[in-house]
């Protein structure tokens, strides 16, 4: 069953589910790893919502698509995968910091705790797809498509998150409202092109079956993006 229409079904208990499904065929160490990983991002975006949903159901769906539609079982990638909008949302609370410090503080104590609950590869995972704090003079999707268009052409590993990010958004831009879904096609839209050369590059870790399915994905939202802008 498509991921979104266990979410829409079984919501968050059914992606809870299928992640532990998945979980079973790894090494108990990973799973204990793994399981560390969500218990954190379920703690830290406890109140967060996707406006129809909980905002774990995103995490959880991500991390699922890398494992069963990816061919991923890298402990390293998933545990980042789970805890990709930490730092970003989340930075003083995971750092142990004062909610009024600087925002590069945040940041550089967050991805230190990843570094040191889990290791530091972890942290510069997530490091390379939690976006910087924005000039407020510049256009801020401009400033995202950059941002991630220049770590992910450094960071081949950390494409697969961003990828997996980018379908759960792009693909799952039907499954929310009109305003957030036009706000999404907006912002989205002009990075398709960047995330099907990456994909296609040969130091993408990915096998060839994983990115012919990702590269539909994108072909898939960008129909969806031209659906809802060219209306």
């Amino acid at each position: 069953m498509p991921l979104h229409a266990i979410t829409e079904v079984y919501g968050e208990a059914g992606l809870r589910d299928r992640f532990a499904l998945e979980l079973e065929s790894f090494p108990a160490g990973d799973r204990k790893t793994l399981t560390e990983a969500l218990d954190l991002a379920s703690d830290l975006h406890a109140a967060d919502r996707r406006v129809r949903e909980p905002y774990l159901n995103h995490l959880l769906r991500v991390a699922i698509r890398i494992i069963r539609y990816y061919g991923v079982r890298d402990t390293d990638v998933l545990v980042a995968a789970l805890l990709h909008d930490a730092v970003e949302d989340h930075p003083a609370e995971l750092g142990g910091v004062d909610p009024d410090a600087p925002c590069a503080e945040h940041t550089e104590a967050a991805l230190a705790e990843l570094a040191r609950r889990f290791n530091p590869r972890v942290a510069e995972l997530v490091r390379s797809v939690t976006n910087p704090e924005y000039d407020p003079a510049r256009d801020k999707h401009e400033q995202y498509r950059t941002h991630v268009a220049e770590n992910l052409e450094r960071d081949p590993w950390a494409r697969i998150i961003k990828i997996s990010d980018f379908t759960d958004n792009g693909v799952g831009v039907i499954h929310t409202t009109m305003d957030k879904a036009y706000r999404s096609a907006t912002k989205y839209r002009p990075l398709v092109p960047k995330l099907r050369e990456l994909v296609g590059r040969p130091d993408t870790p990915l096998s060839t079956q994983a990115k012919e399915h990702i590269l539909d994905q994108l072909d898939l939202a960008e129909e969806r993006f031209a659906a809802i802008l060219d209306e």
